[in-house]
């Protein structure tokens, strides 16, 4: 009887030692990842706050906006009217009315040349980065009209504030912190309305710390943290009402304000970690908070606080903050 021996079939490559097949398998755990690190970006990418680009490069990337209600006149500030004060107590075109000019020194500052009046003589000294827009003109006298005019650009219609527009095409930075924020805004004249998004997806719409009566060192923003749960439980008990709502969505497809909820939900769990710190201005130098006139009277302090939180926000990567006072004038006590 013949013996038969079985060959079997000899590999094309060479044995792989250890180091290698350890740098081998490292190569294909680094693919995989690399993997997770592009969906993730994807994913990012499409989300309605992902940062887009513009048509150009623009050289402003983020605006604080200061609404100050009854603040100083143009014709006080920086729109020089020298006819004005040549007709300076006669009468106006009705006939009833005096012609009162400005009581302000004017001169023309920086190597631009702007008008500025001594009422505003500490800014003055920047007038080389000022941008005076001298064409505007209304005809809106009341308050509610003239507000929602000076927000949304109408009236009489539901449109989307500024911040919301530039929330939409530019979305926002920092996806644990609102891209739309506004400090203190007013509950009348407008209310919700002056940093709503009308026709827009609500999830472009501002987030309010406090309102106008509320001190903004005691302005919070609610329902952000719950101390009685933890972050795992909360994320566990997050998920399950997402699901609800994406279930809810996929039956009303074209109600925008479901998303707008999920949207606000994940936002407000990722800002418990991050907005918190940003709020927080006992961080700041007491010269900082000296330039910014914390802790010089009441309404000086307010403000300050305003503005220095407003600049917090913008270097966190926040989009849009609008920074709200009131009473500047004749209506202030």
């Amino acid at each position: 009887m013949r013996d038969f021996a079985i060959r079997l079939p000899q590999p094309t490559h060479p044995t792989l030692s250890r180091r290698a097949l350890l740098g081998q398998a490292t190569c294909g755990i680094g693919t995989l990842a690399l993997a997770g690190l592009c969906q993730q970006a994807r994913a990012d990418h499409t989300t309605p706050l992902s940062p887009k680009q513009p048509h150009h490069t623009p050289r402003a990337k983020r605006m604080i906006f200061l609404h100050m209600r009854g603040g100083p006149a143009h014709m006080e500030t920086f729109e020089h009217k020298p006819e004005l004060a040549k007709r300076h107590g006669t009468n106006g075109r009705n006939g009833k009315r005096k012609l009162i000019a400005s009581k302000w020194r004017w001169q023309q500052r920086g190597e631009s040349g702007l008008w500025v009046s001594d009422l505003v003589k500490h800014q003055a000294r920047h007038a080389d980065k000022l941008c005076v827009l001298s064409g505007m003109h209304t005809d809106i006298a009341n308050h509610t009209p003239a507000m929602l005019f000076l927000h949304t650009g109408s009236f009489t219609f539901a449109r989307p504030s500024l911040g919301s527009w530039l929330l939409y095409g530019l979305g926002t930075a920092n996806q644990n912190l609102p891209g739309f924020v506004s400090i203190c805004p007013p509950l009348i004249n407008g209310g919700t309305s002056n940093y709503g998004t009308a026709f827009l997806p609500s999830v472009y719409q501002g987030t309010a710390i406090g309102d106008i009566k509320t001190p903004v060192r005691n302005a919070r923003i609610g329902n952000i943290s719950n101390p009685r749960l933890g972050t795992s439980a909360q994320r566990k008990q997050l998920d399950l009402l997402q699901s609800i709502n994406r279930d809810l969505a996929t039956r009303a497809p074209y109600d925008t304000r479901i998303d707008g909820v999920i949207q606000s939900y994940e936002l407000a769990f990722r800002m418990q970690a991050e907005l918190p710190q940003v709020m927080d201005l006992s961080s700041e130098t007491r010269s900082t908070q000296q330039m910014y006139g914390i802790g010089e009277g009441r309404r000086s302090d307010n403000f300050g606080r305003q503005c220095l939180m407003a600049r917090r926000l913008i270097e966190a990567g926040v989009r849009h903050v609008e920074v709200c006072d009131e009473f500047w004038d004749q209506h202030g006590a």
